[in-house]
This record gives structure tokens, sequence and C-alpha cells, in this order.
């Protein structure tokens, strides 16, 4: 993107987070692009370079290349080599992890040993160090025994349950969104928290919907609007694509179709992204979308304006909520048949929807009765 002309007003929504993320560089085995005939070898290259890098979002790529950068340092600072994959040293650096081993010697920092990794963060890290050797032609065997053990024994000992984030529910998006301005930004942000709580979405698909179908955009989905209806979401969702429909409220003041015309008519959304920056003038929209965090710090932030959950201390309320809280919250207050929250969703099995359910009625079925005790 080029530089703002000198008379364009600062943005002041989402700083941007630094580097674009590492991408996958396919190299052909003929060794062809290095030929002075290759510009249609190269362009190939180029195009299957595309479709991999599409495979995978950035953020999962960025994270994947944070957690080899981290092995390799582990290894260059212990001796090992990286590369190829060793089931022994990945033995040994996730139980460096897990144990809180690990030296940490970052740029104009003392040494210092780093905090031990939650299991899932190391299973993460697995999953990030299994992708890069694969792009490398160096598959991984996380079956070895050497990693397998080891990762079996660090869940034994060091798992624990699931830290599962805050539903919002309906009273509570009420009062959070009372929270927000009636200017510019509080428009935008009235009509992400409703949408993304109506429509169960993920804060990444919210700021991936564009306004209208483009084929060649960046983004998740797209908005269709029913005048007496509601909306139609279609996303693109890791096994295909899937339609929410977000039917219009009970009351103007919340419901989430109003609250997008709104956002759409004053934002003067025509095209391209449907959650876009604000400029810090209040009064000027950017072109490109918002970023995911965006969605999470909003949520925390009117959560806790809002008083939700406030029998809790401070800094224990301000760990419980995040954008997942919108999702967890459409499946925790829906007062309807399982199958249609596991519909609007997306999941594939109903077991997953009850993960999602924080205040359901876990005893509704009493097999003890029924079995005649």
């Amino acid at each position: 993107m080029q530089n703002p002309p000198a008379n364009m007003p600062e943005i002041a929504d989402d700083h941007r987070d630094g580097d674009l993320p590492d991408s996958v560089d396919l190299v052909t085995e003929t060794g062809a692009s290095a030929s002075p005939a290759s510009a249609r070898v190269e362009a190939l290259v180029a195009t299957a370079t595309a479709y991999a890098n599409a495979a995978s979002s950035e953020n999962t790529r960025s994270a994947y290349a944070k957690d080899f950068s981290h092995f390799t340092a582990w290894c260059r600072r212990e001796g090992f080599e990286p590369l190829p994959p060793s089931s022994q040293v990945i033995g040994l650096y996730i139980g460096a992890c897990a144990s809180g081993s690990v030296v940490d010697t970052a740029a104009g920092k003392p040494k210092r040993t780093a905090p031990a990794l939650s299991v899932a963060t190391i299973e993460r890290r697995l999953s990030g160090l299994a992708w890069n050797f694969t792009q490398r032609g160096m598959p991984m065997d996380r079956s070895d025994r050497h990693i397998a053990t080891v990762l079996a024994g660090i869940r034994r000992k060091h798992g624990t349950p699931p830290r599962q984030k805050e539903a919002v529910l309906g009273e509570d998006i009420r009062a959070m969104i009372n929270t927000l301005g009636h200017d510019l930004r509080g428009l935008r942000d009235r009509a992400i928290l409703l949408l993304g709580f109506a429509g169960g979405l993920r804060r990444s698909e919210i700021v991936g919907l564009d306004i209208a179908r483009d084929d060649k955009s960046d983004g998740h989905g797209w908005i269709e609007i029913f005048p007496d209806q509601g909306v139609l979401v279609t996303l693109r969702g890791k096994t295909g694509w899937r339609q929410v429909e977000v039917g219009r409220g009970a009351s103007s003041e919340t419901c989430p179709v109003a609250a997008l015309e709104s956002w759409i008519r004053f934002g003067r959304i025509a095209r391209g992204p449907l959650f876009r920056r604000i400029f810090k003038d209040n009064k000027t929209v950017d072109v490109e979308r918002l970023s995911d965090k965006h969605v999470a710090r909003l949520v925390k932030q009117t959560a806790l304006a809002a008083g939700v959950r406030s029998d809790l201390p401070e800094g224990e309320r301000a760990l419980l909520f995040s954008g997942h809280s919108l999702r967890a919250g459409l499946a925790s207050s829906a007062d309807i048949e399982e199958r249609y929250v596991q519909k609007q969703l997306g999941h594939a099995s109903a077991e997953m929807t009850r993960k999602y359910q924080r205040r359901r009625d876990r005893f509704r079925t009493n097999l003890t009765k029924a079995s005649g005790l």
C-alpha cells in the first residue's frame, strides 16, 4: 500500500503488527528456474506458490514461522542441527519447553529462563515444526517414540482442563452496546458486536466479510441484506462454504440488521471490506479492513465497561473475555433446539456445540432415574 498524502488524517484503529509472515517457497526439482528460457516455468512456480500460500491463513503461517525460528534458535544454543529433522532432538526440545528450561536470549535483554509452555502451546509448536519441515521436503514423524512418548508424559504431568472464555449473553450484549457512542466508530463497533453475536461468527469471519460478493477479494465471505427478513452471511470456512441467516431483532436498538444498515449508510460502504479502520477525525473511513484483533479488544473493553461478571476481581475479569465470547454467548443464550445452534455455528458434531453452551441444562436427561435408581 502506498503512503497516504501528507494531509491524510492519521489512522486510529489497529496499528500494524510488523512485517508480513513468511510464505511458502516452492522450488522445482528440475532447477529450471535458473535457465535463461524459464519464464514459463517461473510463472508456473509463482502460480503454484500463490495457491500453496492460500492453503493456510497469514496468521497461521506467521505463527508457524515463529515456531520454527524458536526451534532453530534453541538448536543453535544447544549445539544441535535443526535440519534434517531429528526425532531425538525434537523430543529434547519439547521437554525443555515443558520444563521451562529454554533460555531466552532476545536482543537487548539479558539471558533468562523462559516460562514453561502449556501443553496446548507445545502441541501447536509441533504442528508448526511439522509444517515447516514438510515445506522443506523433510517430513517429521510425530508418531516416533522419541516425540510421542515425551509428549504423552507432558500431557500426563502438565495437562489441565481447557480454559474457556466467558460467554456474553443477550443481556450482556445489550449492556455492552450501551457503552458505545453514536458516532461513526460507535456505529461500526455496535454492528460488529450484534452481527458477531447473532451470527455466532468467529472474529476472523467478522472482519473478513465484504459488502458484496467479490471473487478477487482476500476476505472470508460477503453479506446480502433482505429488507423484510434479515441478512444472509456467506462464509468460506476450513471445510468449505456455509451460509448463516441473521434475522431481524425485536427491537431496533438491538437488531443486528438495523445496526449493520446504519454502519453501511453512514460509513458509505459501497464495495470492498465491510468493517474498516476509521481515522482519528472519526469522520473518514479507510479502505483497508479491520484486523481481527480489534474484535477481541472490543469485546473485552465493552464487557469490562458494562460490568459483566462484576462479581470477580478486575484482574480476573480481564482474562475472561475475547472474540470467542460472542460465539459461546449465542450458543448459551439461544433457547432453541440444539441442531439449529449447531448449524448456525457451523459445527460438524453436536458434541462440539455443547462445548460452547456454558449454561445449558446439563442434567436434562437423567440416566440414573431412567435406569430405575
